[in-house]
């Protein structure tokens, strides 16, 4: 699994798909993210772009191989193993981004909290930044493998579901992408740290369950 999984990531940086999600993330971060911002919120604001980001890293790891190459893959190793290494793969992605995010975020800002005469220490801050950043990668994950195939076999179903779960995330209330920006966003107001346990454990939860069902899928209409 190790040697496939490094294979989907060969093949999806060789196609340089990974490049525009970057400079996506990148982008909006930098026009979201000014010098001197409270750095909860700008970790908040990260960990928040990770969700459709994530995800849209999943469609890019699931279609990276030409059809006939990915039939021999297939052939080879059985379509189970490589959906999952092609989700794994996108998973890396999005955590790799996550930390660059986290350090870019904690470079340029200033003040903790959004209260300049308040404070919190800024290792637990980071903390909270990177736990909710990976619940929200989690997410991603899982609105990707709900969204590409083989759950979704349409382009133009999966975009919209795509946009359409990342923006539910993070906006339901109870969802774990929600539950975790909240925790930044809420502590950065009332200048405290929250750690994101509980988001980051439903996210993991989510993605599993989203991941799974992709895999079986994935064996299931190759038999």
């Amino acid at each position: 699994m190790t040697a496939l999984i490094r294979y989907q990531l060969e093949l999806l940086l060789r196609s340089q798909r990974w490049l525009p999600p970057f400079l996506g993330y990148a982008a909006l971060l930098a026009i979201g993210m000014q010098e001197g911002s409270a750095l909860l919120d700008g970790l908040g604001l990260g960990a928040a772009l990770l969700v459709p980001i994530t995800a849209w890293w999943v469609r890019c790891a699931v279609t990276a191989d030409p059809p006939q190459a990915r039939t021999v893959l297939v052939a080879a190793r059985g379509a189970a193993r490589v959906q999952l290494a092609s989700l794994l793969a996108a998973l890396l992605a999005g955590t790799v981004l996550m930390l660059l995010g986290t350090g870019a975020v904690w470079a340029l800002s200033g003040q903790t909290v959004n209260d300049p005469r308040k404070s919190v220490p800024v290792p637990p801050a980071l903390l909270a930044g990177l736990l909710a950043g990976l619940a929200c990668v989690l997410t991603g994950l899982a609105v990707g493998a709900l969204c590409h195939r083989p759950v979704l076999l349409r382009a133009g179903y999966g975009l919209l579901g795509v946009l359409g779960l990342s923006a539910l995330a993070l906006v339901a209330p109870g969802l774990p992408g929600n539950a975790a920006v909240r925790a930044l966003v809420t502590g950065s107001e009332a200048a405290r740290v929250e750690l994101p346990v509980a988001g980051l454990l439903g996210a993991l939860l989510l993605a599993a369950a989203a991941v799974a069902a992709s895999v079986v899928l994935a064996g299931r209409r190759t038999e």
